[in-house]
């Protein structure tokens, strides 16, 4: 198997999770944070192109609002942050609708994209399908992103039961699932993440 070719993609890690409705709440922000630092670190001592994602909802959105507070990353992310990073605003799901980081990462002959941030039930779940399509494997860390709870006519689940399905859900088709300790190994070595395929991930839920 080939060396992957890398980018690490900080996907909205803004002050407009961290209180308030929308605060992550699994894993706990205050642990996933520490991990995307250490992701970071990881990934500049590499030398692999890193990307930071800043959602916006337009001015005097209620959430996302350029200009607010809410809307700056976190000082865990802007103080690592450096000149040579690609910066991006969106305003989809997605990293890629709408935005020029896929040809950024194909100008950098990026053929494996790894997503931390958040939220594993929104964005992270967007980038990591459509990067079937367009051309991109995708790595997700597990305990660099997270989840929160959710409630609607349709039903309810909590943060924990969100995040552990969808990283089920994204190792059994479109995307490779690990933790960071795990990837920065993956990293070092220069080899590529194992990852679930449907089929087999079916054959196992049956069994279980």
């Amino acid at each position: 198997m080939s060396t992957p070719r890398r980018a690490l993609i900080l996907v909205d890690i803004q002050q407009q999770y961290f209180s308030g409705p929308l605060e992550i709440q699994f894993p706990p922000h205050h642990e996933s944070i520490v991990m995307i630092g250490k992701a970071i670190d990881a990934a500049a001592e590499a030398g692999i192109p890193i990307a930071a994602i800043q959602h916006s909802a337009g001015e005097g959105a209620p959430v996302f609002a350029p200009g607010t507070p809410e809307f700056t990353l976190h000082p865990e992310i802007e103080d690592r942050r450096k000149d040579s990073w690609k910066t991006v605003v969106k305003h989809y799901g997605s990293v890629y609708a709408d935005t020029d980081l896929a040809a950024w990462l194909r100008e950098n002959g990026v053929d494996t994209v790894t997503l931390v941030g958040y939220m594993t039930n929104n964005c992270i779940l967007a980038s990591a399908v459509e990067a079937e399509y367009i051309g991109f494997a995708t790595e997700v860390l597990s305990d660099a992103t997270g989840a929160i709870n959710l409630a609607n006519d349709a039903g309810f689940a909590d943060a924990k039961t969100v995040h552990t399905t969808l990283m089920a859900l994204l190792n059994s088709n479109w995307a490779a699932v690990s933790t960071t300790d795990a990837w920065v190994d993956a990293l070092g070595a220069g080899s590529a993440l194992e990852r679930s395929d449907l089929g087999s991930s079916a054959v196992a839920g049956a069994v279980r």
